[in-house]
């Protein structure tokens, strides 16, 4: 999931509180969820603005029930919002990824339903919009997924940016098995946006997973002249080199830097980088 901080901005300006409130906003932005929900959880009274906002400090602390539950009276306070049901779906499919076996489909339609109320109320929901093409990519046709309606949704979001559309195709491609497809159209997302770091990292990764390791290589060095110290280039390295099971030693390295970075919601948790240096380092 992309441009967290940014949605969150955008809520704040419309629908934002006070000085308190601001305050928790900056310190969500610095990824320090406790101390934001230490701001904002004593106030009897809370505003729409400010559930939400507890809801997405407790999404990105993972406990989705909570963050479901601050949403649902986020919702229920303002229903024409529409990033109130895109953060609603988010915790919903994360509930659906974490939770029991028994409830998981039910939360993962309600995740989807919720992202489709979100883009009717606002098309240009962009992130939403994403989020819902992943669901589609990703989900089985029982619980409302299937790629003939992420096609749609790729097209849609190519006439809004050529270069995401061509992620979106990508990844439907690599669904297929079509690998060479997929391939092409990372390099022409990357070749539409060749500034925007991330665009590189998915080519890197991509051919990471499929043993172009030289190639990856060459990639992730693209990136680091394109976004020097960038903590999601640090971490989609390492990433990629422990599930190649490939220079470790630097998979470390890079893990123990990205933990020390200052981090934005945009970027992995820490607690998933934790989780690799774990993995790698035997713990």
């Amino acid at each position: 999931m992309r441009q967290l901080a940014l949605l969150a901005l955008v809520c704040a300006s419309l629908f934002g509180g006070g000085p308190k409130y601001d305050q928790a906003l900056h310190l969500y932005n610095r990824t320090e969820y406790q101390a934001s929900l230490k701001l904002l959880l004593p106030s009897f009274q809370k505003s729409p603005a400010e559930l939400a906002l507890i809801g997405q400090n407790y999404f990105m602390l993972g406990d989705a029930k909570r963050a479901t539950e601050c949403f649902q009276k986020a919702v229920a306070a303002e229903p024409n919002n529409s990033a109130h049901y895109h953060w609603l779906g988010r915790a919903y499919g994360r509930w659906a990824e974490t939770g029991s076996m028994f409830t998981a489909m039910g939360h993962a339609s309600k995740a989807r339903q919720n992202f489709e109320k979100a883009i009717e109320l606002d098309p240009k929901n962009a992130e939403a919009v994403n989020d819902l093409f992943e669901f589609y990519v990703e989900a089985p046709s029982f619980i409302g997924g299937g790629l003939d309606k992420a096609v749609k949704i790729a097209d849609r979001i190519a006439e809004r940016d050529a270069a995401e559309g061509n992620y979106a195709r990508a990844r439907i491609a690599e669904k297929r098995k079509e690998y060479g497809t997929a391939e092409q159209h990372l390099r022409r997302a990357m070749e539409l946006a060749p500034r925007q770091v991330g665009r590189v990292i998915d080519l890197a990764r991509f051919l990471a997973k499929h043993d172009q390791f030289q190639e990856s290589d060459e990639a992730f060095q693209a990136a680091e002249k394109i976004a020097p110290d960038a903590p999601k280039l640090m971490y989609a390295r390492a990433a990629a080199y422990i599930e190649a099971k490939r220079n470790i030693d630097v998979a470390k390295n890079l893990l123990e830097k990205y933990l020390a970075s200052p981090l934005t919601p945009d970027d992995p948790p820490r607690s998933d980088a934790r989780k690799l240096l774990r993995q790698v380092s035997g713990g």
